[in-house]
């Protein structure tokens, strides 16, 4: 178990809510398999090991997950995808041709956070952005 997997299921429980097996078996494929995962790659994931699981039930348990804001939900090619939430937020440039995915740091987002709290009196919650366009490479051809 991974020290950011671990701080995830204790925050369930600080929550006052169970870790059950099915929330374990979806939180163990996100932190092996790695980030951006779409549901159905979570499903297929957990089909090799436990054949039984119901897709609907991964679909509730990354709601759930979601709502604790332990996972993080964004859109990335019109894909719904889903990684473990970090301690600092974190964006992503997505190229509409190539689908290339770069990291974006969220220092770009604080002053827009700020303004629009002092003109607007709206706190925003830009935790997890894809903010699509072209990359460099596509751009130049």
């Amino acid at each position: 178990m991974s020290h950011q997997e671990y701080n995830v299921t204790q925050q369930i429980r600080e929550q006052g809510f169970r870790l059950t097996p099915q929330r374990q078996m979806v939180l163990d494929v996100i932190s092996q398999q790695g980030d951006h995962l779409s549901a159905n790659d979570v499903i297929a994931a957990l089909k090799e090991g436990v054949p039984v699981l119901n897709p609907a039930t991964v679909y509730r348990v990354l709601q759930f997950l979601c709502d604790l804001q332990l996972l993080t939900r964004t859109e990335i090619n019109g894909q719904a995808v889903y990684e473990l939430a970090q301690e600092t937020p974190h964006h992503h440039l997505v190229c509409r041709l190539c689908g290339q995915v770069q990291d974006l740091p969220n220092h770009y987002f604080e002053p827009l956070a700020e303004q629009l709290l002092v003109d607007h009196a709206f706190q925003t919650e830009l935790n997890h952005l894809a903010i699509s366009g072209l990359c460099a490479g596509c751009r130049e051809t």
